[in-house]
């Protein structure tokens, strides 16, 4: 888990350490504190629709099975315009050699990560 720039460059900031087996990102965030941290300090975290139910200052799009009101979808406009940034982060980081075929034990990971630069 990483987290994105507020200057919307989509640059990662931190790494975090990696927890044991595949865990929810949403989990991660709890584990860490970083829901509870924003909460405090009042930082809007945009998220996507795995994270509905975080709670705090954690925003999801809308959805429903129905066409949603004109307001609702022009929520989710801006909502994925300004998660942009993060998501394109993420892409970046997918491909990048040293995550496909670390040697190095899971807990290790992010700190290999946090010591590469993105280009």
């Amino acid at each position: 888990m990483y987290g994105s720039s507020p200057a919307r460059t989509g640059t990662p900031l931190w790494f975090s350490r990696a927890l044991p087996g595949r865990t929810h990102g949403l989990i991660v965030a709890r584990a860490h504190g970083i829901v509870q941290a924003c909460l405090t300090q009042q930082i809007l975290v945009l998220a996507g629709r795995a994270c509905q139910g975080a709670g705090g200052t954690v925003r999801t799009s809308y959805y429903g099975h129905r066409e949603l009101p004109g307001c609702y979808q022009r929520f989710n406009r801006v909502h994925a315009c300004l998660r942009a940034p993060g998501e394109h982060a993420s892409a970046c980081l997918k491909p990048w050699p040293i995550l496909r075929r670390a040697q190095c034990p899971t807990n290790r990971t992010g700190t290999v990560v946090a010591a590469v630069q993105p280009s």
